[in-house]
Parts: structure tokens; sequence; C-alpha cells
């Protein structure tokens, strides 16, 4: 394990350890944030210390002390601040307040953005520019978010404690919604020069398996998992060596992560057996089906409209919608699929996905030049360069 995994993984403990003895969110999380860089400076050259939790929370704690001691309106309070022990012998509580901390910074207080940024900070222990960077925003910009999401849960009076039964159910689907989100913009960045942001999709995936191993009867904690497993199996050949995007049916299966679906199939068969099923085990089975067809043209299409048509029931969108009318067309025809599209949900109305369906469908169904038009379309509209890439081969490919 590298350093910096290893700080990786603690840097949640530490924060919990330290917003549990302290309070005061936003403070506890610059002084951690400090001492990780000084581990990261520090650990290489010395080694890593026998109790690197430990040492952390020391040297945090002391840098927060600081930090209230600067504070002219808390400078009565000097006496009541806790005196840690030297570096290295400091007390590491056993509790893993993952849990607690993941709810917090999903507080219903934030935007869904500021619950993704913060997250990705506290507890996936990325430094603020490591986040602009994978988020594709300034670093200023990304720092006023994360400042602005620390001072709206210090307004709430959020307590680091959880949530009363009667609301966590709400506050874990956040939390799954944003690592969901998190993984997404990992697998298929919504912009910019690369189709992948390995770095967040992996860091999705680490969180995720942690939250995994504190909530493991949880049949949708399981089902995303699965989900991020089964479809991050397929990366290896999602792109050439040049960086052009392989479409699903095109791509060469030999290169899949087969531990990663082994494993992906295992979770998501024992969530749909034991737990109520939900949005993330029905998209684990039908990613599932989709890995365990030998080649494209061995697809269980039927099986996954059903699954779709299950899904937007559940939990219906209008990219499912999108997605149980592809599925439709699969099973129905290029001109079922067609008739579908005809009145297709408002919300994609200018998405490029929407025409990139519609061409892919129109050229199945042997209307060449409007496949064209539509392939053009959704490359004028895609912000993402691989996509706009792919899609323009495939419109060269046609007449007009």
């Amino acid at each position: 394990m590298t350093t910096e995994d290893l700080l990786r993984g603690l840097a949640p403990r530490v924060l919990t350890a330290l917003v549990r003895h302290h309070g005061d969110f936003d403070a506890c999380e610059d002084a951690v944030q400090e001492a990780l860089l000084a581990a990261a400076v520090q650990w290489p050259r010395d080694g890593v210390p026998a109790n690197p939790k430990g040492w952390l929370i020391t040297v945090a704690s002391r840098r927060r002390i600081e930090l209230w001691r600067s504070d002219a309106a808390r400078r009565r309070r000097e006496e009541t601040a806790a005196v840690l022990e030297p570096a290295g012998s400091a007390p590491a509580p056993a509790a893993d307040d993952t849990l607690t901390l993941l709810l917090l910074c999903c507080h219903p207080s934030l935007t869904t953005v500021s619950q993704v940024a913060l997250t990705l900070r506290a507890v996936g222990g990325l430094t603020t520019a490591e986040i602009a960077r994978a988020l594709l925003v300034p670093e200023p910009t990304l720092a006023q978010r994360v400042s602005r999401a620390k001072a709206s849960i210090k307004a709430s009076g959020a307590a680091f404690r959880l949530p009363p039964p009667a609301e966590r159910a709400e506050r874990l689907a956040a939390v799954l919604h944003v690592l969901y989100l998190i993984f997404n913009e990992g697998y298929t960045a919504s912009s910019g020069p690369a189709l992948n942001r390995v770095e967040l999709s992996a860091e999705a995936i680490r969180l995720t398996r942690g939250l995994h191993a504190l909530l493991p009867e949880d049949g949708e904690v399981t089902g995303l998992l699965a989900l991020m497993l089964l479809t991050d199996a397929r990366r290896p050949a999602r792109t050439r060596a040049d960086g052009a995007l392989v479409p699903l049916a095109d791509q060469d299966r030999t290169r899949w992560n087969a531990a990663a679906i082994t494993e992906g199939t295992a979770l998501i068969t024992h969530a749909l057996a034991t737990a109520p099923i939900g949005p993330y085990q029905l998209q684990a089975a039908i990613a599932a089906v989709h890995d365990e067809a030998a080649d494209a043209a061995a697809t269980d299409w039927r099986q996954i409209l059903g699954l779709y048509e299950l899904l937007e029931t559940l939990a219906p969108s209008p990219m499912i919608t999108l997605n149980r009318i592809v599925a439709h067309a699969m099973v129905h025809g290029p001109r079922a699929g067609l008739d579908l599209l005809a009145a297709p949900p408002p919300a994609l109305a200018g998405h490029h996905r929407l025409h990139a369906v519609r061409a892919h469908l129109l050229e199945l169904n042997g209307d060449l030049p409007a496949a064209r038009a539509h392939y053009e379309e959704a490359a004028r509209r895609t912000l993402s360069l691989p996509e706009r890439r792919y899609l323009k081969s495939k419109a060269t490919r046609l007449p007009t």
C-alpha cells in the first residue's frame, strides 16, 4: 500500500475523531488536511510511524488547537483545550464513524454539487487541487464551494452523530446518490479531452466498498457496489490506444476485468436474493446481463428490457426511459424504438444522447441520410471530446 492510499484510508477516521472531540467540522477538516499534507511530506522521508492514525490525530489536534487559540473570540476557552500526548501515542478511537461523516457531508442543506465536493475532500481525503482537477473546475471555485458547504453545515447546527432513524434512510439515499454521481463522472466524463477520469471512479468504488463493509446487509449499498464493479470491469476495453471510444458492442471482451465481474455478480446475486429490490440492484442486474454475454450478439435483451421496465416503475427518469427504449428496439426492432422516440422525455430534448440513440436506430432501420444528420447533431451537442470524435466518425461513414 502506498503512502497516498494509506492517508486516504485514514483521512475519514482521523476527521471523525477530531469532530467528535472538538466539534466544529470546518476547523477540524482544515486541521486534518494540514496533517495529511505534513504526513505526505514526512512519511516517505522518515518512514511511516508505528501508529499512523494516532500520529495524524495528534498533529491534526494540535493544529486545531492552534487555530482555536488564534481566534481572539475564543481566547478565554484556551484553558479547557485538550492537551494531547506526544506524537505516536495519541488515543485512536476504535469506532469507525465513516458512515456518520458521509451522512454529514451529504447534509440536506447542501446542493448536490457541494455534497460531491465535500465528500471527496472530507471522506476521500483528496486535496482541493485534486478535486478541482477531477471535476474540471478552477481551484479557487472549488475552494469556495467547499468553504460554503462547511459554513452551511455549521449554520444548520448539525451535530456529529447519526441522524434519527426516521431520517436515516433518506440521508443514506443521498450518500448513495453522491457516490453514484462521482463514479459516473469518472467512468464517462461529462466534458473534457478524456473519456475516463479514473481517479474519480476508483475513489467512488473505494468509498462504496467502505460503506458496504459498514452496512453489508443493505441491498442498495450492495447493489451500488456491484453496479460500479460490473461497469468499471469494461473500462480497459472502452478506448483504443489513441483514446478513441469503443462502443460496448465492439469491445474486446477478453480485456474486461474478470475478477471484478465475478465479484460484482456475486454481490448482486446475493442482494437480489436477500434484500428488497431497489434501483441500484436493478441497474447492477442489467450490467451483469451485459457482462455475462460472450459477445454482443449473445446479449439477453429480453431480460434487459424486463429489468428496465421494472426500473422505470421504481425510479423513473428520462435517461432510464431512453435506455428502456433502446432495449425495446433491440427486442422488437428499430422501427418500434423509433416510434417510441416520436415523443421523447421533454427533459432530453436538447441532450446529445437522444440524438445519438435516434441516429443509431435510424441506421439500423436503413435511413442512412437521417442517421447521419442525427449523429452530426449529437456530436455538436456533446462536451466530451472522445464522444464527439466517435459520433463524427459514425456520421462520416454514412451518405448525406
